[in-house]
């Protein structure tokens, strides 16, 4: 695949996934987020975005 996500969005995914590991308590449903967003800003993709044509890289 293609790479189609920016630092930044690789920067606020990774943070966003922090949080809602530390909400984990709440919940299974967050720590599987949590994991997507990890997951994806480590490989650089973001699957949902595909469909759209969105990308966040800079060209």
């Amino acid at each position: 695949m293609k790479a189609n996500m920016g630092s930044i969005d690789k920067a606020i995914r990774i943070v966003l996934a922090l949080v809602i590991g530390a909400l984990y308590y709440f919940g299974q449903l967050l720590l599987i987020l949590a994991g997507v967003f990890i997951l994806t800003s480590f490989i650089g993709v973001c699957p949902l975005y595909l469909p759209f044509g969105l990308s966040t890289k800079k060209k």
